[in-house]
This record gives C-alpha cells, sequence and structure tokens, in this order.
C-alpha cells in the first residue's frame, strides 16, 4: 500500500458515519497537491468517476479539519481551502492570492505566543488561526511579464511642435 493511501485509510476514523461515498474523499484530497476548496475537490471527484454529492464532500473535511487530518485556510475571499495533514503537527501556511499556492512557514513564534496567552489568561483548550496571504514569487514574475509588454507600448508623449 502506497504512503498516500495508507494515510487516506488512516484518516476514515475521522470522517463519521462511513459510507461508501464519504470514504472516497480522504483518499481525493490526499491526491490533491495544495489547498483546495471542496467544490473543486468534488469537480475534480466527478470528473475521476466517483459518484459523491457535494455536501458529503462538504461534510467530510469540515470533519477531517475537526479531527487534525486536514488544513484549513480562508482564500483572500473568505472561500475555506483544504490540504491533507501527512501528521498531527499542527502548521500554518503563507497562501498566494492569486494562484493558491501554500507554503509552510516557522510557527514556533506563532505557538509559543499562542501558549504563552493562554497561560496568562487561564483558558483551556485554546485553538487558533493565522492566515498569511499575499502573492508568490512566480505570480510576481508573471504579474511583471503582463505588465511589461503594455509598458513597451505606451507612446511617447507629444512634446511642443510635433
Amino acid at each position: 500500500m502506497t504512503d498516500d493511501r495508507a494515510a487516506a485509510c488512516d484518516d476514515l476514523r475521522f470522517i463519521g458515519r462511513r459510507t461508501a461515498q464519504r470514504a472516497t474523499v480522504p483518499a481525493a484530497l490526499v491526491a490533491r497537491a495544495g489547498f483546495t476548496s471542496a467544490r473543486v475537490l468534488h469537480a475534480r471527484m466527478v470528473a475521476d468517476g466517483e459518484q459523491v454529492g457535494l455536501s458529503t464532500v462538504y461534510r467530510t473535511l469540515a470533519a477531517l479539519a475537526e479531527a487534525g487530518r486536514a488544513d484549513l485556510v480562508r482564500d483572500p475571499a473568505g472561500g475555506r481551502l483544504f490540504r491533507h495533514r501527512p501528521s498531527a503537527e499542527h502548521g500554518h501556511y503563507l497562501l498566494c492570492r492569486r494562484c493558491g499556492l501554500g507554503t509552510p512557514v516557522d510557527s514556533a513564534v506563532t505557538e509559543s505566543w499562542a501558549a504563552r496567552i493562554a497561560r496568562s489568561s487561564g483558558y483551556a483548550d485554546v485553538q487558533h488561526t493565522a492566515e498569511l496571504i499575499g502573492t508568490c514569487p512566480a505570480c510576481l514574475a508573471e504579474a511583471d511579464t503582463e505588465a511589461a509588454p503594455e509598458a513597451a507600448h505606451v507612446p511617447p508623449a507629444a512634446g511642443p511642435g510635433a
């Protein structure tokens, strides 16, 4: 059994009521390279021949995120994006607002800050989210390339007597 398939099988215990349709969602999420929305994942699954409803995909992804088996971030429009979490360790990501690329970041400072706040406030079972959204280097380069031809074609200003 491949590592990805084993991870998906391990995730089945977190999805609540097990149905044949619901059991296909963890494997589909594992197969995705990065963050994806429930709608995109559903469309990919249907294109691959799976017979699963969009609401089943939403519920299963939410259950996986709640169980710590999927990372959840918000896109710039507020939509939820999911990615399979290969380990139980919580992580943070820098998300590209153009292409959706999720890059893991060192979260030690954030984790220690959250733990310190929890201790000093007396709260228990504290959870947190930290979302970093920007534009990745590839999208910046693409934007520069797209802008450069336009700038190159700007006619010179007509001077006096022209």
